[in-house]
């Protein structure tokens, strides 16, 4: 039996309503907060791994250097290695122990970069450094990875925020804790002062 006009429209208003109250409940903000976060993550393991890939180049200016300064290479290398081989995943994002030991790794290689940087710090004493075709155009993609690194930071820490304070607000906290069972995700902190800022490799390294 076909309902009746009046009836149809009750239904439809009904159904829409149901629709728009579970929309209203983070249905769609919170999946759509998650997937822009850990987009942003990928960003930001990528632009840690161009920085990884440049290493090896950093062989060809070490031979400016003296044997026993070549161990601090060493290190860079070593270091290397323990950033490429922990990568985390969407679902390792609230995990703070597994950030953790991300950024620990990471900023242990950012400390060996800087410490090579400092030992070629005055070009002066290795004047091999001048005749490397491609000491310059180095030092520029050091710089610039350093630059994109920082702002995928930045940017997958507002993302995160922005995850984080959804599923943590009425009306989305609802669906959040219910249909998805939503944890804060983990912000990327710099561990030391002044991380946040690119540094500048002029002359150094």
């Amino acid at each position: 039996m076909r309902q009746s006009l009046p009836r149809r429209l009750a239904h439809a208003a009904i159904v829409g309503g149901a629709a728009l109250s579970l929309a209203g409940c983070g249905i769609n903000s919170v999946p759509t907060a998650e997937e822009k976060a850990k987009a942003k993550w990928a960003d930001v393991q990528a632009a840690f791994q161009e920085r990884a890939n440049l290493v090896p180049n950093l062989a060809a200016v070490a031979k400016g250097a003296a044997d026993q300064e070549k161990g601090i290479l060493v290190g860079v290398v070593e270091a290397r290695a323990k950033a490429t081989s922990i990568q985390l995943n969407g679902e390792d994002l609230s995990d703070p122990a597994k950030m953790k030991q991300f950024q620990e790794a990471q900023n242990q290689l950012s400390g060996s970069l800087a410490g090579f940087g400092r030992l070629l710090a005055n070009v002066e004493a290795y004047p091999e450094l001048k005749s490397i075709t491609n000491y310059q155009m180095l030092q520029s993609q050091l710089e610039g990875q350093e630059n994109r690194i920082r702002i995928t930071l930045r940017d997958y820490n507002a993302a995160v925020q922005e995850y984080n304070t959804t599923i943590r607000t009425f009306p989305d906290a609802v669906g959040a804790k219910i249909f998805y069972g939503a944890k804060p995700m983990v912000p990327y902190q710099a561990s030391t002062p002044g991380a946040e800022v690119a540094p500048s490799l002029e002359g150094k390294l």
